[in-house]
């Protein structure tokens, strides 16, 4: 049986994965974290909802490696969109994340967003697992996310985003998510569902979370059937 993480970032996407009653859940943990365990297809998954921004989303990360021994962490949630042709709904497999407000260049000489270990600013989910999925879910199209402890609405912003890193959508824990990955050797798979578009102003975040979180936990649970 495998052992698998799903990390939630917020309650609104949290809530998608609790109402659905198809799931035996079982109660584990209150603290630190609200967690919850299902099987799917013979996988023993462990899933919590992390909070807002890298640092959650890290701490996280690591508390489901440290704690539950799992060599697979699942995130999905909702994205803004940076690209104007990207609408609400569209769902996307990320396949490199770059950390945009991360910065040490001024004294070791690597780009913005870069860290030392990788060769530029990307961090790239390990294509044997993104291959697994395109077998499972051809259609899915891969992304650069850029990822930043901001709620970005400004479309200035989602412009320099998206010229400067070829970026495609936008969020606020994947970069602390697949570095803590990278640190532990561990695989990804960030699913991602737009909410707000590229002239959205924040208000159709709180219109459309519930329906595209809905929309990213389907296509988890049809991929965990699978894997």
């Amino acid at each position: 049986m495998r052992k698998i993480g799903l990390i939630i970032a917020v309650k609104k996407e949290f809530d998608t994965f609790l109402s659905d009653h198809s799931l035996n859940k079982e109660n584990l943990e209150d603290c630190p974290y609200f967690t919850q365990k299902i099987i799917i297809n013979n996988n023993e998954i462990y899933v919590l909802e992390s909070g807002f921004g890298e640092i959650d989303g890290a701490a996280a990360t690591q508390y489901l490696i440290t704690k539950y021994n799992v060599d697979l962490i699942l995130n999905y949630g909702v994205v803004g969109a940076l690209k104007k042709d990207l609408k609400v709904s569209d769902l996307f497999l990320v396949s490199k994340v770059v950390h945009y407000d991360f910065d040490a260049s001024k004294i070791d000489g690597t780009k913005p967003g870069q860290y030392l270990e990788f060769s530029d600013e990307y961090m790239e989910t390990k294509k044997e697992v993104t291959s697994k999925v395109f077998k499972i879910m051809p259609e899915i199209k891969s992304v650069i996310l850029a990822s930043g402890d901001t709620f970005i609405v400004d479309k200035t912003r989602k412009s320099e985003l998206e010229k400067r890193f070829n970026a495609s959508i936008c969020d606020m824990e994947a970069a602390g998510i697949i570095r803590v990955c990278y640190k532990n050797q561990i695989e990804a798979i960030l699913i991602k569902c737009i909410s707000d578009t590229f002239d959205g102003d924040g208000s159709d975040y709180i219109k459309n979370v519930a329906s595209s979180s809905k929309k990213a936990f389907n296509l988890i649970k049809e991929l965990l059937e699978k894997l």
